[in-house]
């Protein structure tokens, strides 16, 4: 008998001449009997010998051809053992080879746009197709079918999701544009009244920072900030751009800035990156101290700095911070933000894994923390830019050596009105609105100077602000400004233009 658990085909078969050593055994005793008994009664012994040998016997072949049988099944079972451990093991590998090949593979095609049908017949004519089964390579077909299903529904899912959320952010890059262009126009209609337009102008301002956030959930969603250039700009109208788009601009310093330029399809993700960063470095650090800004030609590109006085960070936190910046390098879903998104870093991961930024962070000279943008040699022309970001003019620090003094002592003195474009309503990307020069001799806005609490600007004195204060009864009339931006435009000044705004500011001056 087999013990349970014990390999029927372990064991071996009895030799055949075993079989037969009782039938032997009994033709001998019935021979050595029929000898000792008397004659009379041999007889009977013998028939008696011969039917039990021939009983043995019949036995002894019974038992025999039971054996063989016996054995036989044993072998069959030990094959049939052995079959089924191997279809055992090729389908263990087949669904290690699904999880970990088959699928990934499928998510990965759907993910770049594959129909699910295509991807369910390539993978379903790629797998193993021997041993397996017509039953199970049915199943794993039809788990294959289900998963890529349940993916593309997923990732229809989410698309449309971003689609409704980009559709949203464009919606109100819209409204803001169009309350954008009826600012401008009360501007020019009420630009002699100096309260009312300052007013304007911060309502302007505060504008601007809505379609900052316009555009950041824009790219959240997958898509490009509203704006769109078609020629290089300067990376310092860049700087001066992104200074207009928070809501401390007059804490920024704006230090030494390369002489380069930034190519169209750059300069608004790059605005846009940048003032997240500085929205950041104002708002985690005391109200008290002042963000220095920089931009230096390095090796990589363009190093743009942003250094701030706050408290700085922990290393767990600058961790934290790189890792959710490496995050959004790496794709991030809407999901992934939470109930209290962190929207600043993300835009900046996002924006820099598109544009091939480089964005590190580390402590801080002034104690707190700072954050470098690197800008490749792509992204970057020397050529003369004749695009000029919209909006610049927050007053922070002195313009790099290399430019001239403004012709005017109010021009010092400008706010920033960066308000986001929506790409339902372009605008010309060459047209800021401007009433004044700026240091280049370029128009600029004129500056919200009654923003309460509003730091004064750094480097201007009490006199000046008093002749600025005085000059603002004078203001030009709403329009004139337009010959002047067209001048600016082209990059030129012409002697009559000099000469108009000496004698306009000798007769400001006289009165």
């Amino acid at each position: 008998m087999m013990r349970t658990g014990s390999s029927p085909g372990g064991q071996r078969s009895a030799p055949m001449w075993i079989w037969w050593l009782p039938t032997l055994a009994m033709a001998v005793a019935t021979t050595v009997a029929a000898i000792q008994v008397p004659d009379q009664a041999r007889a009977a012994v013998i028939g008696c010998g011969v039917v039990g040998t021939a009983a043995v016997a019949l036995t002894a072949g019974e038992l025999l051809r039971r054996s063989r049988a016996l054995a036989m099944l044993r072998a069959q079972y030990a094959e049939h053992q052995e079959t089924l451990q191997r279809h055992l093991r090729q389908q263990e590998a087949a669904t290690v080879q699904l999880a970990k090949e088959r699928l990934p593979e499928a998510v990965e095609r759907l993910r770049r746009g594959e129909f699910a049908e295509n991807v369910v017949s390539s993978l379903a004519s790629t797998g193993p197709a021997s041993g397996l089964g017509a039953e199970f390579e049915a199943a794993h077909h039809e788990l294959l079918r289900s998963v890529v299903e349940a993916v593309r529904a997923e990732e229809s899912l989410r698309d449309s999701a971003q689609r409704g959320v980009v559709n949203i952010a464009r919606r109100v890059q819209a409204i803001v544009h169009r309350q954008a262009t009826d600012l401008r126009e009360m501007e020019e209609r009420h630009g002699g009244s100096g309260e009312f337009f300052a007013d304007l102008l911060r309502l302007d301002h505060s504008n601007a920072l809505i379609s900052r956030l316009a555009d950041t959930i824009a790219v959240l969603g997958g898509a490009r900030p509203g704006r769109q250039w078609s020629q290089a700009v300067p990376i310092y109208s860049v700087l001066r751009g992104a200074m207009s788009r928070i809501a401390d601009y007059q804490r920024v310093s704006l230090h030494s800035v390369a002489e380069v330029a930034v190519v169209g399809r750059a300069v608004e993700p790059l605005i846009h990156a940048l003032a997240e960063l500085l929205d950041n470095a104002t708002s985690y650090s005391p109200p008290q101290t002042r963000v220095h800004l920089t931009a230096s030609e390095v090796h990589a590109g363009i190093a743009v700095e942003i250094e701030d006085g706050g408290f700085g960070l922990s290393e767990e936190a600058r961790a934290r911070a790189e890792h959710m910046l490496e995050t959004a390098r790496e794709g991030i879903d809407l999901d992934d933000l939470g109930e209290a998104p962190r929207l600043g870093l993300t835009v900046v991961g996002r924006l820099a894994q598109e544009y091939d930024f480089q964005v590190s962070l580390a402590p801080s000279a002034y104690g707190g923390v700072r954050a470098v943008l690197v800008v490749p040699h792509e992204l970057i022309t020397t050529a003369p830019a004749s695009g000029r970001a919209h909006g610049i003019g927050a007053a922070s620090g002195q313009r790099p050596s290399g430019r001239s003094a403004p012709s005017a002592p109010a021009a010092t003195k400008r706010v920033p009105s960066a308000s986001g474009r929506g790409e339902q309503e372009p605008m010309d990307e060459e047209t800021p609105e401007v009433v004044e020069r700026t240091a280049s001799g370029l128009p600029q806005r004129r500056s919200r100077r009654g923003r309460a609490g509003a730091r004064p600007v750094s480097g201007a004195s009490a006199p000046e602000q008093a002749e600025r204060d005085a000059a603002e009864p004078e203001n030009p009339a709403p329009g004139m400004w337009m010959g002047a931006f067209q001048e600016g435009l082209s990059g030129k000044r012409s002697a009559t233009a000099a000469a108009q705004g000496h004698s306009d500011k000798s007769s400001n001056e006289g009165e």
